[in-house]
């Protein structure tokens, strides 16, 4: 994932309807959100709700529709002490998961671009990074898991600290860093010029503390990997708020269908690919459908 060239853009997805999506798109890497995963399998806020097993869930979910694109996930504060961080790393690369980000928030975390954060200590933070990047190193057979460090600390203490504890994740072992809420190109181009050579995410989210830079506007600015976190959640919000209006408001779903009859809609979700793997094999089940 990192050795590819330019920019890697990772679309945030919360479900097999928008791993599809992505795909169909053309999008070569995805990105699970830890407040897209919340929302999705459990319809609740980005507040430390969700636990490993659900992200985890989600995760095979995600990692299993075409396991030849990379996953980066969330993995919020690591769920706990530094052998819940080992755990964490563990069945993410069971799961199929490329890379991971863990942060400095306290446990009962919020999401990145809301406001009133709190963070833990320097040693707290590293403590998570040492734990994350042992327990890659102890896959067996090796791994090329990617363990990305996440500050939160730009919000409460400063820039100058977000990038102190980045370069301290480098050295302890991180492979990428990630500031959470880069308010301002000029405040990117220096996160990437301070923390050369690790590679630079940045997360643009609609709305949120950072702007929305498109992928080539962060590109230039010398980051590795962009991630839209919210991108399909957000809109399933606002389509499925529109369709069940119009159902509520009409008595019928046929305008926001927009046409799209069953096979139409299951040949988004990998029909075709599975009638003909049904005809290679020999098999007659799908040979009208």
């Amino acid at each position: 994932m990192l050795a590819r060239p330019g920019i890697v853009v990772a679309p945030g997805v919360c479900d097999g309807i928008s791993v599809r999506c992505a795909l169909e798109a053309g999008f070569t890497c995805l990105y699970q959100s830890g407040a897209a995963t919340t929302a999705s399998r459990l319809g609740q806020p980005d507040l430390a709700i969700a636990t490993l097993n659900d992200f985890v869930k989600a995760a095979k979910i995600h990692c299993g529709i075409e396991s030849t694109v990379p996953v980066i996930a969330d993995a919020d504060t690591g769920f706990g002490g530094p052998i819940n961080v080992a755990r964490t790393v563990w069945q993410y690369d069971r799961a199929g998961v490329a890379a991971m980000h863990i942060e400095d928030q306290i446990q009962t975390k919020r999401c990145g671009h809301l406001l009133g954060k709190q963070v833990v200590s320097r040693e707290e933070f590293l403590t998570r990074i040492r734990a994350a990047v042992i327990a890659r190193d102890s896959i067996p057979g090796g791994s090329d898991f990617v363990i990305i460090a996440r500050t939160d600390s730009a919000q409460v203490l400063g820039m100058d600290e977000a990038i102190t504890r980045l370069k301290l994740a480098a050295d302890a072992g991180a492979d990428v860093c990630f500031i959470e809420g880069v308010r301002t190109k000029e405040l990117l181009e220096k996160t990437v010029k301070a923390l050369e050579p690790k590679p630079v995410l940045v997360n643009v989210i609609a709305g949120g503390l950072t702007p929305s830079f498109t992928s080539k506007e962060a590109e230039a600015m010398g980051a590795k990997i962009i991630i839209f976190s919210l991108v399909s959640s957000v809109a399933m919000a606002h389509a499925c708020r529109e369709a069940m209006r119009m159902l509520k408001k009409t008595g019928t779903d046929f305008s926001t269908a927009r046409g799209m009859e069953p096979k139409q809609f299951f040949e988004v979700m990998g029909l075709n690919a599975i009638v003909e793997f049904d005809a290679k094999a020999g098999g007659s089940t799908f040979k009208k459908i």
